[in-house]
């Protein structure tokens, strides 16, 4: 079947070049912290993906409550990302040697999978998340029924949509790893300061946006 594959292509293509916080996310954690820790950032994205996409199609009405509450998972999700540029602008150490080198990174399993769950609930908790995956379910959903196995329908579009943004999150992170070893102290600290300024922007444009639309919605006359 190729209409689903095309459409899944055509999805994860729209998904993984989407300018949002988790894009500059992947590569702050590959250049800081190496391929290993950009890889378990991006595996706990992609796991966020997989839960956003079964909710939608076997618990819709979870989703929908998900949805009454998107205010206070907005501002839950602005502070997150204020706390991690917060953190990252003015707490981040570049860590180097005696010769002003840059120390390679040991990670114990718990790290990564502190890496792991902060990729997780940066993607979940964007509300821009839940509404394209809620969007594009509805649609895609409606493309199935039309077909003579809308079951397998579904599945070939999410799978390939899911496989594609996955290949191309590692493609990401090991572009930046390449990168990182052409890193100064000096520029990663530069690195971190935009990255943190970034984080913050994304985080206070998140929560005026959605509460003051929230603040027109509430005001609209009857």
């Amino acid at each position: 079947m190729l209409a689903p594959i095309l459409k899944g292509l055509v999805l994860g293509l729209f998904l993984s070049i989407s300018v949002g916080p988790v894009i500059f996310a992947i590569i702050k954690q590959s250049v800081n912290n190496g391929h290993k820790a950009g890889y378990a950032f991006v595996a706990g994205v992609s796991a966020s993906d997989i839960t956003l996409v079964l909710i939608c199609n076997f618990f819709t009405s979870l989703f929908t409550a998900a949805l009454n509450h998107s205010t206070a998972i907005a501002v839950s999700g602005s502070v997150f990302l204020i706390a991690v540029g917060v953190y990252t602008l003015f707490f981040k150490k570049v860590v180097t040697d005696e010769e002003n080198k840059l120390v390679p990174k040991k990670f114990r399993k718990r790290d990564l999978a502190g890496i792991f769950v902060a990729g997780y609930f940066m993607n979940i908790l964007n509300p821009g998340v839940f509404l394209f995956w809620f969007a594009w379910t509805a649609a895609i959903i409606g493309d199935a029924a039309s077909t003579p196995n809308p079951v397998q329908y579904k599945f070939i579009v999410f799978v390939t949509c899911l496989v594609f943004v996955l290949l191309s999150d590692i493609l990401k992170v090991a572009l930046a790893g390449k990168l990182r070893s052409r890193l100064t102290p000096k520029n990663l600290h530069y690195i971190n300061i935009i990255s943190g300024i970034i984080l913050i922007g994304f985080g206070v444009a998140l929560c005026w946006g959605v509460l003051n639309f929230g603040h027109i919605i509430n005001n609209k006359p009857a």
